[in-house]
């Protein structure tokens, strides 16, 4: 078992590493770094990295699997919100607590979801965020009937509203993140009801 000290140094080390990790990829683009240039960056030494990490694709999956994670909390609480306590929300036109925490936890990542999630980051971190995150809010406005449905259709609309909240958070974060936790919860909650027709106004 490692001492508290051995601890904080592996804190340290990561820390360090997830630092230099975000400032190569904005600076360069994901495919363009090397290890040496994540130890340079990060003042370490290279057996100290492969002390950590088989390789770069090794860090970057440990990092994102760090944001999913946390994510998979937002998920699991997602999974039991109802329609009528959405509507109730709609009605009152306050946002709905969970999602300004959603958004307060994105903004608290940032810069690493700017520089992953933009052009020189990895193509597929943007997926992941969207299956654990966007379709079960998409889901979570669904009639019960429809949730487990294996209607095609049904299938392709919550695909369709997924991938169009990852453009939300996606954008936000590119535009520097300027509304509040709340202002965005409330426009991403009023993009759940706005109907075809109706003014697009919060």
């Amino acid at each position: 078992m490692l001492s508290k000290t051995g601890d904080r140094r592996i804190s340290r080390t990561q820390a360090a590493l997830r630092d230099a990790l975000v400032q190569l990829v904005e600076q360069r683009g994901l495919d363009a770094i090397s290890v040496g240039d994540l130890c340079t960056a990060a003042d370490i030494t290279r057996g100290t990295f492969y002390n950590h990490f088989k390789d770069k694709e090794a860090l970057v999956n440990f990092f994102e699997d760090q944001v999913i994670d946390d994510l998979g909390v937002f998920q699991e609480r997602m999974g039991t919100l109802s329609l009528a306590e959405l509507a109730k929300v709609a009605v009152q036109k306050k946002p709905l607590p969970l999602l300004i925490e959603l958004f307060d936890y994105l903004r608290s990542e940032g810069e690493f979801l700017h520089a992953l999630l933009g052009a020189g980051g990895d193509a597929a971190f943007g997926p992941r965020i969207r299956d654990c995150v966007c379709t079960n809010l998409v889901q979570s406005v669904l009639h019960k009937r429809y949730r487990e449905s294996s209607d095609p259709f049904v299938a392709y609309y919550v695909s369709f509203y997924a991938s169009a909240y990852l453009g939300v958070i996606t954008r936000w974060i590119e535009t520097g993140m300027q509304e509040t936790s709340v202002e965005m919860a409330r426009i991403a909650q009023r993009l759940l009801f706005i109907k075809p027709g109706e003014s697009i106004k919060l």
